[in-house]
């Protein structure tokens, strides 16, 4: 999912674009151009601000949830990585046995790489915090990792990431549990799917009802017929009830923050702080630039772009 790829490298692309539009508003050696270059950095530092800050308070402000007791919707949960099954995952490119993986192959180009192949595993697996398993979603998640190897062979370069087996996994997403006693069970609907499945079999339900024996129910062998039915859908019921359901963690409905680490949530709060913070240091400096912009001159663009605080001292 190049979604999913991209988003882990969210942070470094959005400063990369901040690099990037300052360069262009030097080498454009240009009021206008200097003026959309500032405006830009301004919006997207803001946009990222408020992102990493978002991010932070998620980790930061949810209480984790024990997975027996957990309620239903957005919850964090804080346990064990296990595979699904006995067997587990193994990796694409190094055949590990893992939770989850990422891969990427890039090629020698020149003097930079060029991508030629990339993607992730997709498989669920299971998160254990003592009280209880939950399932977990993998897609549309934002995974980080602190787990990343990378190899060349001539002229290919392998990077892959991995979430591994007995891992602490910290997650934030919707919990739900499905079965159980959160199953939605309708009676009524689920008697008259039962009367429909005897009248198919008519020798049995006439066996079973038809106390004159003149082969075919009247009214009192209907009602007989159902209350059978009613007390054989309500054991069911009973039945689903006391089973034990199955718990899941997907990405939220609403588009809360989903994500997925091995990494301490301590950690990865400090990490999106000092984001947040560059951010805003990027959007109130081009933001304070705007200014010495407007009255930016071509003929002393050398002399401004050296020193633009003199620059702008002189040209008031």
């Amino acid at each position: 999912m190049i979604l999913n790829l991209r988003k882990s490298y969210g942070q470094f692309i959005t400063s990369g674009f901040q690099l990037l539009f300052l360069i262009v508003g030097i080498k454009a050696n240009s009021r206008a151009v200097w003026i959309v270059c500032l405006v830009l950095m301004a919006v997207l530092s803001l946009f990222a601000w408020y992102s990493t800050l978002r991010r932070r308070r998620a980790i930061t402000d949810m209480p984790t949830s024990r997975i027996a007791s957990a309620a239903q919707g957005y919850v964090e949960l804080s346990g064990t990585g296990r595979p699904l099954d006995d067997s587990p995952l193994l990796s694409h490119l190094t055949q590990r046995p893992c939770l989850w993986y990422r891969w990427r192959v890039e090629e020698k180009n020149g003097r930079s790489w060029k991508t030629v192949d990339s993607g992730e595993s997709q498989l669920s697996f299971l998160i254990d915090d003592g009280s209880g398993r939950c399932v977990v979603d993998v897609e549309n998640a934002e995974i980080l990792t602190r787990y990343g190897n990378t190899w060349r062979r001539g002229d290919h370069r392998y990077t892959e990431w991995n979430l591994l087996i007995d891992d602490r996994i910290y997650a934030l997403g919707e919990f739900r549990t499905l079965g159980g006693g959160m199953v939605d069970l309708d009676a009524r609907r689920d008697v008259s799917e039962l009367l429909s499945a005897w009248k198919t079999d008519q020798p049995a339900l006439l066996g079973r009802f038809d106390l004159d024996g003149n082969g075919e129910l009247n009214e009192k062998e209907w009602g007989l017929a159902r209350q059978a039915a009613r007390r054989e859908v309500s054991r069911m019921h009973r039945e689903a009830r006391d089973e034990s359901g199955v718990h899941t963690l997907s990405r939220p409905r609403n588009g809360r923050y989903y994500l997925l680490s091995n990494i301490d949530p301590n950690r990865l709060a400090r990490r999106y702080l000092l984001w947040s913070i560059f951010h805003l240091a990027v959007f109130l400096g081009a933001l304070g630039e705007i200014p010495w912009a407007l009255q930016f001159t071509d003929g002393k663009s050398e002399k401004i772009l050296r020193y633009p605080s003199e620059g702008m001292r002189q040209g008031q």
